[in-house]
């Protein structure tokens, strides 16, 4: 008998179609955990990673400028340092004052701003340019335009406000404790409240015309449907959008850090502002990540606690 009536010995190979087993295991639920999988993987490397290396550090003895102290494991050190640090507790009260006041503020002008916006009459296309301008600027530039513009020896604000008698004598608003962190939120909320303008505008347009017309029917004025129809409508928006204002202002002190470094006398310290300058000026690490795990912490309660008491996901 010859070798060509042997069939080919068979391998592990055979029988194998790639083509269809992607199509068999397109139709199950795990070809959903493979497309999330390069997401995932994403994720874990530029966000879980360095949050986990972040609160690590929170436990750890890492001063650069002593590095006889070693980077040993000093457990909770720093958050019972924390405890009994006065600036701590200074820094904690001026956060909520400055995210909460400007969180208000920025929320009230960004709404009338929408709504003025939302009328389509002559000019407005303009206007809204116009206004969406301050939140085009960066932080830095914003911040270095105002301290000029409220420069107690050559500040415009303080000339005008002279000139017409509103002032008897220049003021120097940022070294004033009394005026420091209230110059500092008014420059806050100049800068960004075309933030909440834009995702208001945007949630406005969605709102069906037919309900104002039959309110208009029944006999209600502007304000009862503003509180009845348009603000019901857009909570969504405006929870998502004080939420991602509040991360916003809790961790960036860049705009504190050019107008008042956080002084006079710790009147404008912010927690943000205090972890950086453990962190850059004072080179400790390890205590400047408990002061961000701290602040994490009290973001993620925030939110849930927004949520739950907005009742945005109770329709």
């Amino acid at each position: 008998m010859s070798r060509a009536a042997y069939p080919p010995p068979r391998t592990i190979w055979d029988g194998i179609n790639p083509i269809r087993m992607i199509g068999e295991l397109s139709e199950t639920r795990y070809w959903m955990y493979l497309l999330l999988l390069p997401s995932a993987m994403l994720i874990t490397a530029v966000v879980l990673y360095p949050t986990v290396y972040g609160m690590q550090m929170s436990f750890r003895e890492m001063r650069l400028n002593r590095p006889d102290l070693g980077t040993d494991w000093v457990l909770f050190k720093h958050y019972a340092r924390m405890l009994a640090d006065p600036i701590f507790w200074t820094s904690l009260r001026n956060t909520a004052v400055w995210v909460t006041s400007s969180i208000a503020l920025e929320f009230l002008i960004g709404l009338i701003a929408a709504l003025a916006l939302n009328r389509n009459l002559p000019g407005t296309k303009l206007l809204a340019v116009l206004i969406l301008l301050p939140y085009f600027l960066p932080n830095v530039v914003a911040g270095h335009m105002w301290a000029l513009m409220l420069d107690p020896r050559m500040g415009v604000i303080n000339d005008l406000l002279v000139k017409t008698g509103l002032l008897v004598g220049y003021k120097a608003w940022f070294a004033d404790p009394a005026t420091a962190m209230a110059a500092a939120i008014i420059v806050e909320t100049w800068h960004s409240f075309p933030f909440f303008t834009l995702l208001i505008m945007a949630g406005l347009k969605g709102i069906p015309a037919d309900l104002y017309k039959a309110a208009d029917i029944d006999g209600a004025g502007a304000l009862a449907q503003l509180r009845l129809i348009t603000l019901p409508m857009l909570k969504t928006i405006i929870a998502a959008a004080v939420i991602l204002r509040v991360i916003g202002l809790v961790n960036s002190p860049d705009l504190l850090l050019i107008l008042t470094s956080g002084g006079p006398g710790r009147s404008t310290q912010v927690l943000s502002l205090y972890a950086f300058q453990m962190a850059y000026k004072d080179f400790n690490f390890g205590y400047a990540g408990a002061l961000s795990v701290v602040m994490f912490v009290l973001l993620m309660l925030f939110a849930w606690a927004y949520i739950r008491l907005s009742k945005v996901n109770q329709d």
